[in-house]
């Protein structure tokens, strides 16, 4: 089969129309035409139904489109681990996490990674849907649990857990919950406990709920639920690793918390040997080194 024809089948595709496609691959209108005709008759089956809206796959070609996707993914990471065997640090670097570790955590430490490497270029994706590493969705993710994956390297930075907390000015007006039934005079914030999250977040917060509060605000992340506690709405649930970068949060029922939630770093095995995968870990790894060091410090102050 023609790879030319299937990479142009691929755009086509992508494109949804002859028109698009041309002014990606600089090709005329009329030359992609050709070329989809001719791998049509190849195949002796029709890859697309036309409209006047544009180009619609067929069956046969959603099965070519599904091999041309996969193809391209190859390629991507055939391509990424030859620019990888240079010593130098550049290009693209494609990270998934969780929206509340990497708007919280994650994305404020950047700067000393892009300062360490300026010709970086990371693109952040924050979504609780776990994307496939293998498939190339992404180049590396920090999780909430332990990979499953095979095909995955893999490796335990910290453990987190949910806690109770609220600013210092909250407690000064409303006063210090010294159990959790005196949780009814204040307003909790959290997470809904039908929101996308790590279980053990939403057991916490099935478990306060059980208690009479009569006053909620939910947020289908913790950034949301922050800002709420951050402006003396109430008594949040968030992950502890908020309180190095928020000093004026105080803890609320120091023995109220959720269990432990692994955090994980993972990449594909086959981009082992990329320069870009390793400057990001070990800048992670740093970061959670003088994270948990921060911490101690808090703690003993």
């Amino acid at each position: 089969m023609d790879w030319d024809k299937l990479r142009i089948f691929h755009t086509v595709a992508d494109a949804g129309s002859l028109t698009h496609a041309g002014d990606r691959l600089n090709l005329s209108q009329s030359a992609v035409s050709r070329q989809i005709r001719a791998l049509e008759e190849s195949l002796n089956t029709t890859l697309f139904h036309r409209h006047a809206r544009g180009l619609i796959l067929t069956e046969q070609g959603e099965l070519l489109h599904d091999a041309t996707a996969a193809m391209a993914k190859r390629l991507e990471a055939a391509a990424a681990r030859i620019r990888d065997s240079e010593e130098e640090v550049f290009g693209e670097l494609r990270v998934t996490t969780t929206f509340a570790f990497g708007s919280l955590w994650l994305a404020p430490r950047l700067a000393k990674l892009y300062e360490k490497y300026p010709d970086l270029k990371i693109d952040l994706m924050l979504e609780e849907r776990v994307l496939d590493l293998p498939m190339r969705e992404a180049d590396v993710a920090i999780r909430m649990k332990e990979p499953s994956q095979a095909d995955l390297i893999r490796k335990k930075l910290m453990s987190v857990q949910m806690r109770l907390f609220a600013s210092r000015s909250y407690l000064e007006r409303h006063g210090t919950p010294q159990t959790l039934d005196d949780l009814a005079a204040h307003r909790l914030i959290c997470q809904n406990p039908t929101t996308a999250q790590v279980q053990a977040g939403a057991v916490l917060v099935q478990n306060l709920m059980t208690y009479d509060i009569r006053s909620m605000l939910t947020v289908n992340n913790y950034f949301g639920v922050l800002q709420g506690v951050v402006h003396d709405l109430g008594i949040g649930v968030l992950p502890d690793y908020v309180t190095e970068d928020f000093p004026d949060l105080v803890r609320v029922l120091p023995d109220v918390e959720s269990a432990e939630v692994p955090v994980f770093l993972a990449y594909p095995e086959e981009l082992r040997h990329s320069m870009r995968i390793a400057a990001f870990r070990d800048f992670v790894q740093d970061e959670i080194i003088a994270h948990r060091k921060s911490v101690r410090e808090h703690a003993k102050g």
